[in-house]
């Protein structure tokens, strides 16, 4: 009796032992390639799935994984994996030294986005996927570094991405995977570099001040220049228009005087010849006598002297009263 229950019980762990080994249960995004006797059988979805033990076994893939520590250290993790993870995943590449075309060398820190998307050649095509990934990316970079100058590396990163992307999204492809992203994180130029890049930036930036403040003097005084031309030209303006209006003012002046006297010398001549006399000798008796007047006038003229023909200007004096009195009725 109790060798039966022995034996049962052997049984009954037997069987689920072969149970345990018969149903595999595949997490969703991941899949399992089975090998039945050596051979690829097939590959599982995710969700419960029924295989034959001991005859399908799961392929075993290598796999490495990098891992930040908050130190800012990395550590590599390198294991063995029966199952794919069919999701996108970053690996972080390991900081090393390329050198560029003007022979400068730099340290590059980039990350790699790369998804399984057949598990068949990830495994078979590949013996490990990640390391070929990295090696790849180490020689692609290197040559693509190798084609620029250090101000190109440093202004072209995106460049740099595509082309790093391009390449190995190209070459992983006959490896089941593809390649989303590559991205530079980190680009670190020798010490010695990066101080004689921060001198140049400076004196660009001082000579780019330099240029500014030459250029707002030049036009402060291309605009002070401006000012005074238009302020001088207003003035001109001001002063012909004022010359202008003065002269209008004068001869309107001068015509008044010429029209009053035409009408003084018209009325004096109707009045002269009602009386008979001569008009004549009476207006060059007048500007005698003006001349007499300013000859005369001021405080340091001196008369020393009559003028020529004097006679004659009392002769004309004579004329005038003659001619205001009248004609002599005894005559």
């Amino acid at each position: 009796m109790g060798t039966g229950l022995i034996v049962a019980g052997a049984v009954a762990l037997a069987v689920l032992f072969f149970l345990s080994k018969t149903i595999l249960v595949v997490r969703q995004a991941q899949t399992m390639v089975i090998e039945r006797l050596g051979r690829y059988s097939r590959s599982l979805s995710s969700g419960i799935n029924l295989v034959m033990p001991i005859i399908d076994q799961p392929r075993a893939i290598d796999w490495h994984q990098v891992i930040s520590l908050p130190n800012g250290e990395t550590i590599t993790r390198r294991y063995r994996s029966t199952t794919i993870d069919l999701r996108e995943s970053v690996y972080v590449f390991p900081r090393q030294n390329v050198i560029t075309k003007d022979n400068v060398v730099v340290e590059i820190d980039a990350l790699i986005y790369f998804q399984v998307t057949d598990p068949v050649r990830a495994a078979y095509e590949i013996a490990n996927l990640p390391d070929a990934i990295e090696k790849l990316t180490q020689t692609t970079l290197r040559n693509v570094i190798g084609e620029l100058d250090l101000d190109q590396v440093l202004s072209s990163r995106e460049h740099i991405n595509t082309k790093l992307r391009e390449i190995l999204d190209d070459a992983t492809h006959k490896w089941g995977a593809k390649v989303g992203r590559v991205e530079l994180k980190d680009i670190n130029p020798p010490r010695d570099i990066r101080d004689a890049m921060e001198k140049q930036m400076r004196a660009e930036r001082d000579r780019r001040a330099a240029i500014l403040t030459a250029e707002g003097s030049k036009q402060s005084a291309i605009l002070e220049a401006e000012g005074i031309r238009q302020s001088e030209i207003n003035k001109a303006e001001g002063v012909k228009q004022a010359r202008i209006l003065q002269a209008d003012a004068e001869a309107a002046a001068r015509l008044k005087v010429a029209e009053a006297e035409a009408m003084a010398i018209e009325r004096i001549t109707q009045a002269i010849k009602g009386t008979g006399g001569d008009p004549a000798r009476y207006l060059i008796a007048i500007r005698y006598l003006e001349a007499l007047k300013e000859m005369v006038s001021g405080q340091n003229n001196k008369v020393v002297y009559l003028p020529y023909e004097a006679t004659g200007v009392l002769a004309s004096l004579g004329g005038i009263r003659e001619m205001l009195v009248g004609p002599n009725p005894k005559g």
